[in-house]
């Protein structure tokens, strides 16, 4: 016998790994999102594009995409001994750090253009783990490919907020009188 580890224990490790995984990207995903929201009234008060689909398709969305790079994030993880797993794995974390940071970019502080820049980086470092993943397991590469199509989406939808409110938006105290009202 010339392996490794049984079929039993890879089956094992992936199923801790994705044990650990999954719930990690999904508390590190709503915790980021806590971190800013567009419940403010500076959100309130941007004109929205045409293509912003209605505010409960972000969480719905957003919950499915992070169990999915959870679960892509563990297939990598537990492929011991694949070339490349190392790169592919450190190449997530800087990938989901970027992905972290819109949040509190675009909410937090109110910051339109440091949100596209933001998801420029998360959209060139997205490209580079689906390659990196692809190359140590086809499935985890695979399982990125929809969050490619949403994260291209949403920066769509943030250039087109930039272009709408080339000024930022109006930033509204909480508690002040001010309004922004559009003929």
């Amino acid at each position: 016998m010339n392996v490794i580890a049984s079929r039993g224990q890879l089956r094992a490790s992936l199923i801790r790994w994705t044990m650990f995984t999954v719930p990690l990207v999904m508390l590190l995903g709503f915790l980021a999102g806590k971190l800013g929201s567009p419940q403010t009234l500076w959100f309130q008060s941007l004109i929205k594009p045409e293509i912003f689909p209605p505010p409960a398709t972000f969480g719905i969305v957003w919950t499915i995409l992070y169990a999915m790079m959870g679960f892509a994030l563990a297939l990598v993880s537990s492929s011991w001994g694949a070339r490349g797993r190392g790169i592919a794995i450190g190449l997530f974390v800087v990938h989901f750090l970027l992905n972290l940071a819109w949040t509190p970019v675009f909410f937090g502080n109110q910051n339109i253009q440091g949100g596209l820049i933001v998801l420029g980086l998360v959209d060139v470092s997205l490209i580079l783990v689906i390659w990196t993943f692809w190359r140590v397991r086809r499935s985890a590469g695979l399982l990125l490919l929809p969050y490619l199509v949403w994260a291209g989406f949403a920066t769509l939808l943030n250039y087109q907020f930039l272009q709408l409110n080339p000024d930022g938006g109006q930033v509204v105290q909480q508690g002040s009188a001010e309004q922004r009202i559009e003929f």
